[in-house]
């Protein structure tokens, strides 16, 4: 079966289970909008993959000569958002274009990707040498990271510490991935734990919060604590095979918040049980080992960085999502990939995955 075909498959699948999440946990909640959340899933569903198509048919390289331009708008809507954006539930990460909403956060995680594909690559296709391996502290390290902070204190900023914390790991990784050397690794990472007490002060009080629930959740059961609690509540009473579709407690009786969105994964797992969860968690190292089988198939550095970037990405976000679900990670607000409702989410991860696909196709031409 080729990369592409099983991409498709296995994502589509990965949506489908969405769909019937989201059906399953809005169905019985009140008001036209809520009953038509699904509907509007399978309308992303279908655009995600007709940019799907797109991508896996435009050649991935020609992004290189595009990286500039789309980094600068990127950061332009970010911008936008803090003077038009929407405001949601405390935060303002959404932009009204005609009928659609966007997220630019979402964007911007492929953006950097892009950005730093180019920058730690070569050009040419039939280069083999790693440009980064000869890289100095400074082009290394400290111009890339100018480049990623820019973006991810502005997603920070809306507040969205969840997707700013999953840019920074999406740099790190590329960093890790461009083989710069390892003692600039290393540097970098002592830094990073040294300010971990300073960001401490910087943190909103709700984030904090977060973090204290997360060390004890019963802190504050009934506030800040609650849907984490409901949460470990609807994953541990699923059993082996679960309560059966539409038939769970916390998602249909209304106890678990979010359970369309951010804690899809509880939903999933309350109502198809351990295996199902099992089952779910697979499709995603199946998306994941794809991406890792066609860099390793290319030798194109700018196709490896990207490829492996993206396997990375969703796996980064994948393993968020579940963790903070089972209480394992503070609560960030991050989205389960193809899973939770939401178009930007969808469309972005279908984009990403597209290139991947074409990745894999056009490997053998050099």
């Amino acid at each position: 079966m080729k990369a592409t075909t099983r991409i498709l498959i296995v994502s589509v699948v990965i949506a489908i289970f969405g769909i019937l999440s989201i059906y399953s946990s809005t169905s019985r909640k009140e008001g036209e909008f809520f009953q038509n959340l699904y509907r509007y899933q399978i309308l992303r569903l279908v655009l995600g993959l007709c940019v799907f198509w797109f991508f896996s048919r435009f050649n991935y390289r020609r992004l290189w000569d595009w990286t500039y331009f789309i980094y600068s708008l990127v950061l332009l809507l970010l911008l936008l958002v803090f003077i038009l954006g929407i405001v949601r539930m405390g935060a303002q990460r959404w932009l009204k274009i005609w009928w659609l909403t966007v997220q630019p956060t979402e964007i911007a995680k492929i953006m950097i990707l892009l950005f730093l594909a180019r920058y730690f690559s070569k050009k040419e296709p039939d280069d083999v040498e790693v440009k980064a391996s000869k890289f100095g502290l400074i082009k290394a390290l400290i111009i890339p990271f100018i480049f990623t902070a820019i973006p991810m204190f502005l997603i920070i900023e809306q507040p969205d510490l969840g997707s700013g914390a999953i840019i920074f790991f999406i740099f790190f990784t590329m960093l890790y991935l461009s083989k710069i050397r390892v003692r600039y690794i290393i540097i970098f990472v002592l830094v990073i734990v040294s300010l971990l007490p300073v960001s401490w002060h910087f943190l909103k009080p709700y984030q904090k919060a977060r973090i204290q629930v997360f060390l004890n959740p019963n802190t504050d059961p009934l506030g800040a604590g609650y849907t984490v609690i409901q949460s470990k509540i609807a994953i541990g009473s699923a059993g082996i095979l679960g309560k059966g579709w539409r038939s769970g407690t916390q998602s249909q009786l209304k106890f678990l918040p979010e359970a369309h969105t951010d804690f899809i994964f509880a939903t999933f797992v309350e109502e198809w049980g351990c295996l199902g969860g099992i089952f779910l968690i697979v499709l995603y190292w199946l998306l994941v080992q794809v991406g890792i089988r066609t860099a390793q198939s290319t030798t194109d550095h700018y196709g490896q960085l990207l490829s492996m970037g993206i396997a990375c990405m969703i796996c980064i976000q994948s393993c968020i999502n579940i963790a903070m679900t089972m209480g394992l990670m503070p609560v960030v607000g991050v989205p389960l990939p193809l899973m939770s409702y939401g178009g930007s989410s969808i469309i972005t991860t279908f984009s990403a995955l597209g290139i991947m696909a074409n990745v894999s196709k056009t490997r053998n031409i050099f």
